[in-house]
């Protein structure tokens, strides 16, 4: 087995899912950027970015787009939202309109992983 980057991370099993994924299904990834919310995306991204920033880019960047990237952001950025990974779509849908911001991050991949899984 193959030591990454970020094994150490509470959330890495769940970041190795996201990014086995985007190499198994990469036409879900590079068309469900069309999909997210831009205006609940940038407010929650800006956030998250900074603290995830050195660490995604090399594992995210080229792999699947923003889908993938805002994913990526918000495992490293909260330890305890891998959960929202699990969540059905109508919890997803409650939790983005009460701005909760993991949940605008991962909506998408939570909906591609429950696709394809």
């Amino acid at each position: 087995m193959t030591t990454t980057a970020w094994a150490h991370l509470p959330n890495a099993a769940h970041l190795d899912r996201v990014l086995a994924s985007v190499k198994k299904n990469p036409e879900k990834w590079s068309t469900a950027q069309d999909a997210v919310r831009y205006a609940a995306w940038d407010t929650a991204r800006g956030k998250a970015w900074d603290a995830a920033w050195d660490a995604a880019w090399g594992a995210a960047w080229d792999a699947a787009g923003g889908a993938a990237r805002d994913a990526i952001l918000a495992l490293l950025a909260w330890d305890d939202c891998a959960y929202m990974l699990g969540l059905p779509e109508d919890a997803l849908k409650v939790l983005r309109a009460a701005g909760n911001e993991q949940a605008i991050l991962l909506s998408v991949a939570a909906n591609i992983l429950r696709e394809t899984s």
